[in-house]
């Protein structure tokens, strides 16, 4: 027996069967079209829901490679105008301009680790130099060097968008070509980051070619407000040093040599003060600026111990190897702020916090030495805008 004449039955029995009485404007007819439209929607999401949602990243995608690409046109335009006016070439350095912009640095091979941080410290040394001779080779009539080294950060900067640009755009189009969902979903997802340190870069670009402090010149400012009144001489590499009488202490403080754009080489003048007093430092005091998590707030101070320095660790490697030979304890202070705040103009918060750090350097000084005892005091950034 068979269920078809069962069906039939049960069919030709159902009242407002739409079938039976050709009505489809009763309630059985919508739920036909609801079933039928929910089928037809469940198989364009199920086959090409993908689809759709990669076309709406990409679009997404699209519109924060527009705004990063006038970002990267502006730093690269700002950089060949600051070049000419203070420069006054006489050929058009708009070629040589975006060579730079391309320029890149290779890594030494560390397969063999043993000597990797001579290797590095070397190509790092040759690609500051040479980046310094194409500055001076755009600016022939300018003779400062705070400009010269003011005029190589913006061109620095304008490399760093640069190089954003191109990152962003070649994970696009590999997306778009191959349409995979995860290489674009990520890239959407790390987008917002690029994206607000692009914008900082920007910021910095202003600060670079008008020489104004920024936010990684706090190490600098806080340094410079120590030694100010105090005999300074200049040690190894664009750095500069004053001993200055502190709570009964002598304190060595230490920065890199301003008010140009110039970083120095904190590792090897800390490592030539150290061995000009024999080693008899009674402790390291480093003071930088450091990324705060959000909620925290912009210029808040925190201590620690370690060396608080940024960069390829070549610094860093130099100190510690003083600091374990002469068994000589490091404290750091740091003053927090944005990643935006590092590059971008100082702001008031964290020019304020510079008086609270010499403050919290004084209580260091107090409850960790003795009186006689000798110190350095490094404020380790950017001076650009800091003099001595």
């Amino acid at each position: 027996m068979t269920l078809i004449p069962i069906i039939d039955a049960i069919t030709q029995l159902a009242p407002n069967n739409p079938i039976h009485t050709g009505q489809f404007g009763g309630d059985g007819g919508w739920t036909s079209y609801i079933g039928l439209f929910y089928m037809v929607f469940m198989f364009v999401i199920l086959f090409y829901g993908q689809r759709f949602q990669s076309y709406m990243m990409i679009r997404n995608v699209e519109d924060s490679l527009h705004k990063l690409r006038g970002i990267k046109e502006e730093g690269r335009k700002n950089a060949i105008e600051t070049l000419k006016e203070i420069g006054k070439p006489s050929v058009d350095i708009t070629p040589r301009v975006d060579r730079c912009l391309d320029y890149f640095t290779i890594s030494p091979q560390s397969m063999d680790p043993a000597g990797i941080v001579a290797k590095l410290d070397h190509i790092l040394e040759v690609r500051d130099q040479r980046l310094l001779d194409d500055v001076k080779l755009m600016a022939p009539q300018c003779n400062d060097d705070v400009q010269l080294h003011n005029m190589e950060n913006t061109l620095e900067a304008a490399m760093a968008l640069n190089y954003l640009y191109k990152v962003v755009r070649h994970y696009y189009i590999q997306g778009k070509k191959t349409m995979s969902l995860y290489i674009i979903m990520q890239l959407q997802m790390v987008l917002p980051m690029v994206m607000k340190e692009a914008e900082a870069f920007s910021a910095a670009l202003t600060a670079f070619s008008f020489g104004q402090p920024i936010g990684d010149s706090v190490g600098p400012l806080i340094a410079s407000k120590m030694m100010r009144g105090y005999e300074v001489r200049k040690v190894y590499k664009d750095c500069v040093v004053a001993t200055v009488p502190f709570e009964g202490r002598t304190a060595l403080v230490m920065k890199a040599e301003g008010s140009g754009g110039n970083c120095g080489k904190p590792g090897d003048a800390i490592e030539t003060v150290i061995e000009e007093n024999q080693g008899k430092i009674a402790m390291l005091i480093m003071i930088d600026a450091g990324l705060k998590l959000e909620g925290e707030a912009v210029g808040e101070i925190a201590e620690g111990v370690g060396s608080a320095i940024g960069g390829p660790g070549v610094d860093a490697f130099k100190i510690e190897e003083m600091l374990v030979k002469y068994k000589i304890p490091i404290n750091a202070i740091i003053i927090k702020e944005d990643i935006g705040d590092a590059v971008a103009p100082m702001r008031k918060e964290i020019h304020d916090a510079a008086d609270k750090a010499i403050e919290r350097v004084r209580e260091l000084v107090l409850e960790r030495t003795k009186e006689g005892d000798t110190l350095i005091v490094f404020g380790v950034g950017n001076s650009i805008g800091i003099g001595q």
